[in-house]
């Protein structure tokens, strides 16, 4: 099984699910990530928690919905496709006119084949969701229209792992896991981060401390930040939010706030030199947690990572983001990158020489002995990467200086320091 298809498993797993910023549709999602990463710890934090400037709200649970025709007939059905409800819709068993219905029922007219994905988390109200074309088929009449659901104090749940190094200085992930049945957004981020947290467990001799997190977007990074955030600010390397990584159209970097950190340097670096091209957005387009990782106070080195960033693709937010939008192949060029970046951020240290003038290289075995025009240029990254490591740049600095794929440069610095030619910070 190729890593590609290991994630699109996990993502395939929890498609289903009806997830919410809370309840139990969050707590079966973290139940399967937790069966790869049995490690995972589960929080809850009581509805009615002062997290800042919000509240934790309160849990929201459902089992049924639907509406039906005079003649008794199921038109939608939530057991069909839970985006047929609007997120955190209030119980209602009522009959209504037709207009009445049209009231309380949300489509994407732009798209009218598609059910859209819509939410009212901070309102109570009751409401459907069903295509354009679906609603314009409806006849005069009565229907009958039900919504089985809870909405009381309960918990928000999120869930973190942290991985030790040899430093307390953090490398952190995270993404989130509120959405309901679209599989780009966002069953893949959880699959691509269950991956990745299996891949740094296997890592031997880590020099950083690894933090993966799994939040409702919005609230849980406030909430989970409410908690955390003077150990964050403290320890945090660089960070990237997951989001929208399975499909295989686009590879995307979401700006940090002045798209300056380790992270948004570190990411365009691997993008630049392993695939054909790649978009950058500025921290004005952003949408997802990065928001509140970047918030003023916060401040965190955080960058967000996608394939096709949201809102980007067309089957966003709709019954069309299922699971043929995502794929094996994407996931694997999403691991490849990720796993790429951790791999370079495990040695992008401050390197100096330790040698006044060049060091003999050649009694170490690391240099030609001939001299010929020509022999040296298989050298010559070594010898660029020498001059630039002054302790004042990092592996990343030094490759974009002397125009090099940094990933290339470790091997060379190993040899530096095994030769006891250079110190690092």
């Amino acid at each position: 099984m190729t890593s590609g298809e290991y994630i699109y498993e996990i993502a395939e797993r929890i498609f289903p699910i009806c997830r919410s910023i809370t309840g139990n549709g969050v707590r079966e999602t973290l139940r399967i990530i937790r069966e790869y990463v049995p490690e995972l710890k589960i929080v809850e934090v009581p509805s009615g928690t002062q997290v800042f400037d919000w509240t934790v709200p309160k849990e929201w649970n459902i089992k049924d919905a639907y509406i039906e025709n005079q003649d008794g007939e199921r038109i939608i059905d939530f057991k069909n496709n839970n985006l047929h409800v609007l997120g955190y819709s209030y119980p209602l068993n009522k009959y209504m006119s037709l207009s009445e219905l049209k009231e309380i029922v949300y489509t994407q007219k732009e798209q009218p084949d598609v059910i859209p994905y819509v939410t009212s988390y901070y309102k109570e109200r009751s409401g459907f969701c069903m295509s354009e074309n679906q609603l314009n088929s409806l006849k005069e009449g009565q229907y009958h229209t039900v919504i089985d659901s809870e909405l009381k104090d309960g918990s928000l749940t999120y869930a973190e792992i942290i991985l030790p190094g040899e430093s307390k200085k953090e490398i952190f992930f995270s993404t989130y896991i509120c959405h309901p049945s679209m599989a780009n957004n966002e069953c893949s981020g959880p699959a691509l981060q269950t991956a990745l947290i299996n891949h740094v467990k296997s890592i031997k001799n880590r020099y950083f401390t690894y933090r993966f997190v799994f939040v409702p977007e919005t609230i849980g990074s406030i909430t989970y930040l409410s908690q955390k955030y003077k150990t964050l600010k403290e320890n945090v390397y660089a960070g990237f939010l997951l989001s929208c990584v399975g499909d295989d159209r686009d590879y995307s970097i979401v700006s940090s706030r002045y798209g300056d950190t380790v992270a948004d340097q570190v990411l365009k670096h691997i993008l630049e030199r392993h695939t054909d091209s790649f978009k950058v957005y500025s921290y004005l387009e952003r949408g997802s947690d990065e928001r509140q990782y970047n918030a003023p106070g916060i401040d965190l080195p955080v960058c967000g990572f996608c394939r096709t960033k949201y809102a980007q693709y067309p089957e966003y937010h709709t019954s069309a983001d299922d699971l043929s939008v995502i794929s094996p192949k994407g996931f694997d060029g999403s691991y490849d990158i990720m796993t790429k970046c951790i791999e370079l951020l495990e040695y992008n240290r401050k390197y100096k020489v330790k040698v006044l003038c060049e060091p003999q290289l050649g009694k170490r075995g690391l240099y030609p002995t001939i001299s010929q025009k020509g022999i040296y240029d298989e050298v010559r990254n070594m010898t660029n990467f020498i001059a630039y490591a002054d302790g004042r740049n990092t592996l990343v600095d030094i490759a974009q200086i002397i125009n090099a794929d940094a990933l290339e440069l470790i091997d060379i610095a190993k040899k530096m320091c095994e030769n006891g030619l250079m110190d690092y910070e």
